[in-house]
């Protein structure tokens, strides 16, 4: 059965290896491009020209612009530098129609200064939504008082109008320009760059324009606003910065992940929550969380191995069986349960009243959702620290094997990776450093008292020698 099991373990292990190194060959194509060796079949880029160039930001109501009427004007960045970062903020007119529920675009056009977007043939431009449909975020009260912060907007709402989706604004629009002076090989050219694109042919070479890119990933529901019929105009803070061509495949491929994940049906709040892992984490310490997260894995088979064996021979060395030591050591487990719930239970119920008295929540339903959460996460670091406290009374430690033990350590703290990372409630992810605390302190454990090998450790190994290590003196 054992060598079943560690059989089945090495073989999905296996499977996430071969994956792991694919991905990895995926990646470096991704972010490696060959370059046109010859004069055959290149493409040139165009800004190595160094055309004056002009940026141009219009909002309409259609999806498609067929003229320049009925389009509104919102940025002109005139000299036009590709190599210079900028941010600026304008106000933009809310029309009609889009407070209505409606929609609204943006039209962002890179054309020749001095000439306008729609008489310059060698422009390039991409449209995107500056709204989004979302059911508002409910109201937050203080449940006994009644008392919001927007308790005005919430009165004027019908209660049937809540569950709704409302047209949210964008306050964000993130551009970006491939500044690569990169010579592509027609013949092979990335499918992801090829669609944002647009050759010309000049002479008896081909040129491609200036590869302008919206980046999507930077939307994130917690900026979104809702478009209320009273708002006329909302603000809009236009960014841009060059980009490189590996990076720019890099972002197209996780657009279209994302996007794919709406397709199966994901809510932009689910696919917000995979954006931030992008957009708000370093790519470089990303891709070191990766790499731990498989060494993690590999770990993981071979504590899975050391569990299974050692269980496996439990019964037969421990039936009947019931030492001194282990007598003391629930006598001690007993009494630190005891005197921790003595602690843990008042400052569970006083954490639910503050939290009632002076946190707004959108229900009584979740107040008491968010009671429960805290009340589990403290009962968790309850039953912690009795392992702490039957250590401190028996005044030793039990035997834990080197390998066992450097998995401990590397489990501990894996968790502290994934907490920075991942978006959670701060009540979560100091949930995640509670473990480190209860490690540290094992660890001053294990350098002040001896160990005994008598104990049975959590893998239900029992050394019958006695300890040799005698215990530190201040």
């Amino acid at each position: 059965m054992w060598s079943g099991r560690s059989s089945f373990t090495s073989l999905v292990v296996g499977v996430f290896v071969v994956y792991v190194v694919h991905t990895c060959w995926v990646m470096y194509g991704i972010v490696y491009t060959r370059p046109c060796s010859g004069d055959a079949n290149c493409i040139q880029p165009y800004l190595a020209r160094r055309p004056k160039l002009q940026l141009s930001v219009y909002t309409t109501t259609r999806s498609h612009l067929g003229a320049e009427n009925n389009i509104d004007l919102v940025l002109n960045v005139e000299d036009f530098d590709v190599e210079s970062k900028f941010e600026r903020t304008v106000n933009v007119s809310v029309p009609k129609k889009t407070r209505n529920n409606g929609t609204l675009y943006a039209y962002i056009f890179l054309h020749h200064a001095g000439v306008l977007p729609w008489h310059d043939g060698k422009q390039v431009h991409l449209v995107s939504p500056l709204t989004t449909y979302m059911v508002p975020k409910p109201e937050e009260i203080n449940l006994l008082t009644g008392e919001s912060d927007t308790q005005i907007e919430a009165e004027k709402k019908p209660t049937s109008a809540l569950d709704e989706p409302v047209s949210h604004w964008r306050p964000r629009l993130a551009l970006n320009v491939m500044a690569d002076n990169f010579v592509f090989d027609g013949s092979s050219l990335p499918a992801d760059v090829h669609r944002y694109m647009k050759m010309i042919q000049l002479g008896k070479t081909v040129h491609y324009l200036p590869i302008l890119f919206i980046d999507q990933l930077s939307n994130r529901v917690k900026d979104l606003m809702v478009i209320n019929r009273s708002t006329t105009e909302l603000p809009l803070t236009v960014s841009y910065d060059k980009v490189s061509l590996g990076r720019l495949r890099f972002w197209i491929h996780m657009q279209d992940a994302v996007y794919s994940l709406q397709q199966f049906g994901f809510s932009e709040k689910d696919a917000d929550e995979v954006k931030g892992i992008f957009v708000d984490t370093n790519l470089y310490f990303l891709a070191l969380t990766f790499f731990v997260a498989a060494f993690h894995l590999w770990k993981v088979k071979k504590a899975l191995k050391m569990t299974i064996f050692w269980r496996g021979l439990m019964p037969e060395f421990q039936f009947g069986t019931y030492s001194e030591s282990e007598r003391k050591t629930e006598e001690y487990d007993t009494q630190a349960m005891k005197y921790l719930s003595y602690l843990l239970y008042p400052l569970c119920v006083g954490g639910a009243v503050y939290s009632l008295l002076n946190i707004k929540y959108k229900s009584w339903y979740s107040w008491l959702i968010n009671s429960f959460v805290n009340g589990v996460y403290a009962f968790g670091f309850l039953f912690m620290l009795p392992q702490l406290f039957v250590n401190y009374k028996l005044k030793s430690v039990a035997h834990l094997p080197w390998k066992a033990f450097t998995y401990k350590a590397f489990n501990t703290f894996i968790d502290d990776v994934f907490a920075f990372i991942i978006t959670m409630p701060t009540s979560h992810r100091l949930a995640c450093f509670r473990d480190d605390v209860v490690f540290l302190v094992y660890l001053y454990q294990r350098w002040l008292y001896p160990v005994d090998k008598r104990r049975v450790n959590e893998f239900g190994e029992s050394y019958e020698e006695k300890a040799t290590r005698a215990p530190h003196t201040d």
